[in-house]
């Protein structure tokens, strides 16, 4: 767990698991797996394996261990609903989540049927707690079929991470999305991002009413082009309780 995050959505990371496999157009420059790899083979590193797939059961209790309140990123460095994480695992995973109930728990995916089945699977027709907010990435159009399973999720509460943006993403129905998060792609290669593309969202969550906020344009370093668009930052979250944070 690291306490205190670059990321400007959130206040801190836990990783029960790392490591992961690319499954999409938006895998291709993973920041983790760069990351994760300069590591491999260092004795006693705790990437020594690089990024392949590893559960940390040693790391399950530790936002119990945090008593300041703060929003937590899960699985920064990996993806929770991996097909080889077990679901008895991702049973622990959410246990943790339910009992740390003082923190705001922020759990993205790519694999969003698995988690949509997932979350019905555990809370029914119910909505989830409302301090574990769940969320899917989207890179362009073509990612559309995860806002669809994003929308058939009872999470507590619903995001939409469309990042690395690197295509149009086109109309999206936010109907049940609380938050929306927009950000260009950084490091080596980094694919650019285009103006229309960033403004096509942010009208769409202003007319739909949906939190809008925009991390980055990216560059081969994330802060390169700085946050602002059209003159300001938005930098909006969900609901009154992220507000009291």
């Amino acid at each position: 767990m690291a306490d205190g995050s670059a990321i400007e959505w959130t206040d801190a990371t836990w990783n029960p698991v790392t490591g992961c496999t690319k499954i999409t157009r938006g895998c291709d420059n993973c920041y983790a797996e760069r990351f994760s790899e300069r590591w491999r083979g260092v004795p006693g590193h705790p990437f020594a394996t690089g990024f392949d797939l590893t559960l940390r059961p040693e790391r399950l209790e530790q936002p119990i261990r945090w008593k300041r309140r703060r929003m937590i990123f899960v699985n920064s460095m990996s993806d929770l609903f991996h097909k080889n994480v077990p679901r008895t695992f991702v049973d622990r995973v959410f246990d943790t989540m339910e009992t740390a109930d003082w923190h705001v728990f922020q759990v993205l995916t790519k694999r969003s049927s698995l988690m949509r089945d997932y979350l019905r699977f555990r809370y029914g027709n119910t909505r989830g707690p409302a301090h574990i907010w769940c969320g899917v990435s989207v890179e362009d159009a073509e990612g559309a079929a995860r806002i669809k399973h994003l929308r058939a999720s009872p999470a507590g509460v619903r995001f939409l991470s469309i990042e690395p943006l690197i295509g149009a993403v086109g109309q999206i129905n936010l109907g049940g999305i609380d938050w929306v998060i927009v950000g260009g792609e950084s490091g080596p290669g980094a694919r650019p991002v285009h103006l229309e593309w960033v403004r096509e969202v942010r009208d769409q969550c202003v007319d739909q009413n949906v939190a809008f906020f925009f991390k980055q344009w990216g560059g081969i370093r994330p802060k390169s082009g700085g946050r602002e668009l059209d003159g300001r930052e938005w930098s909006e979250f969900p609901g009154a309780q992220a507000s009291s944070l």
